[in-house]
């Protein structure tokens, strides 16, 4: 990786007239093996990189990008960019950049055991072994579709400030979407599994067990589950639920960018408002954070895009709105300080507001304790399908395995109950919190073109009040 040509790209940016730019150097292995029914369907082994320039002139903001890693073809490209930047017509609007500090550093993921020293063959077999898993449960499992992947990605950043950022992170993903038929019914789940570091990730996760533990429980839920009591009663979600709406309902409307309206077009708008700062619109008990800096885990950076070193934010803390994610374009209009949030899929993308590991708090229970003094209730470990509204105001859960709660016990599954709620509703409704917290991957999807990037969600067990179970 050629450091010198990032600043090369930020010397040429600032003598055809910017103000300030920023170059993001990117070199990724990408390997990933598709597993359908049994059979190896398809395989890639990519090696791809390139830089992307992002720069202010005249205050109007533009970016280009090339993975012709050359001096001619970086100045080609910036002289044409920059010349189509000057002559755009805007709305009005100026772009201008917060103030801040600084950053040089060099950090590295470490793998104890190196995804390069992973063979073709090992990965398959740790599939075949997993194809074997749900074979041994004897469930129907008609449609079993299972992606492995990793990538080792290592980029360069450096602006006209003087930051300069490299970081060597590694990450694997493992995702599958399982069909299964029992008694004469038909359910399907789906789940990701994602960490930073090496091999040693994938061997925590034991993919065999999963495999086993989902179809077993699928299959139970089949053929002992009975219809789904409906009406208000106490609710315990689980901590893939609470994970969900925690990245769902309050990482994705603390967006800055949405809040400002500049998603609307793209990914949706927020139910959230500046005005609300500081106004309670949770139960005292809930706070939400955002933490990039959590090791290993699947969101994890410790300096975002726009060169601002990483950090907690607390966007719900004890009940009340408490912070947005930040840019450093959001952040000097709403006159503070960038909170680490911007980030890019790849050097082709300009970075935007994004979450990392968004999950909610966990409180002081045990999660047996949620269910005691509970007459009829029920208990949502995980689910099957959510949905939610531009707004991320009102949103709706199905449970994949779900079970009645009877006189503080778990006791008959139960099939499909669905939760339909509005945020400014739900977060009221959480009376208690487990302590049982658990942090879970996904790949969260934003802006034109779409950027599908690596996050986490997570919470405990909570116990919610006062809602409708249909």
């Amino acid at each position: 990786m050629d450091e010198d040509l990032a600043h090369f790209s930020i010397d040429q940016a600032r003598k055809l007239g910017a103000s300030y730019a920023e170059a993001r150097l990117e070199s990724t292995t990408a390997n990933s093996l598709v597993m359908k029914n049994g059979a190896i369907e398809a395989s890639s082994f990519d090696h791809f990189g390139g830089i992307g320039i992002r720069f202010i002139v005249n205050k109007k903001l533009g970016f280009v990008s090339t993975n012709e890693l050359s001096k001619n073809k970086i100045i080609t490209i910036l002289e044409k960019a920059i010349r189509i930047t000057k002559a755009t017509k805007t709305m009005g609007e100026n772009i201008s950049l917060s103030k801040e500090r600084t950053e040089k550093a060099r950090y590295e993921v470490k793998q104890k055991k190196k995804l390069a020293d992973i063979g073709v063959e090992d990965k398959i077999s740790l599939l075949q072994k997993a194809e074997k898993a749900i074979q041994s449960t004897k469930v129907k499992v008609p449609s079993r579709y299972v992606v492995l992947s990793d990538t080792d990605t290592k980029e360069y950043f450096t602006n006209s400030d003087g930051s300069r950022i490299f970081a060597h992170v590694p990450k694997m993903n493992f995702y599958y979407f399982l069909t299964i038929n029992a008694n004469n019914k038909t359910t399907q789940r789906y789940w990701v599994y994602g960490a930073s570091g090496g091999w040693e990730q994938v061997e925590k996760w034991n993919i065999p067990k999963i495999f086993s533990e989902e179809v077993t429980s699928m299959n139970n839920i089949l053929r002992k589950g009975i219809k789904t009591p409906q009406g208000i009663m106490p609710i315990v979600c689980g901590p893939q639920v609470s994970g969900i709406m925690a990245h769902e309902s309050c990482g994705h409307p603390f967006e800055a960018d949405r809040i400002l309206g500049r998603e609307a077009a793209q990914a949706g708008e927020s139910y959230v408002q500046l005005a609300m700062k500081g106004k309670k619109m949770a139960s005292s008990i809930v706070s939400i954070a955002d933490d990039p800096t959590i090791a290993n885990s699947y969101g994890y950076f410790l300096y975002d895009n726009e060169g601002v070193k990483a950090k907690r934010k607390l966007l719900i803390k004890d009940g009340k709105v408490n912070e947005f994610l930040q840019n450093r374009e959001t952040a000097f209009q709403l006159k503070t300080k960038s909170n680490g949030s911007s980030r890019a899929s790849d050097f082709e993308k300009e970075p935007i507001i994004r979450m990392s590991n968004t999950f909610m708090l966990p409180g002081d229970y045990k999660e047996e304790e949620l269910f005691e003094g509970i007459k009829k209730g029920i208990y949502m470990k995980n689910f099957m399908e959510w949905n939610i509204d531009d707004k991320r105001l009102n949103q709706k859960y199905t449970g994949a395995e779900a079970y009645l709660i009877e006189n503080g016990e778990i006791s008959t599954p139960v099939i499909s109950p669905i939760l339909e709620v509005s945020s400014l509703k739900m977060y009221p409704a959480v009376d208690a919190m487990g302590n049982n917290l658990e942090l879970h991957a996904g790949d969260c999807g934003k802006g034109e073109p779409m950027q599908g990037i690596p996050v986490t969600l997570g919470g405990p067990s909570i116990r919610l009040q006062g809602l409708r179970i249909k």
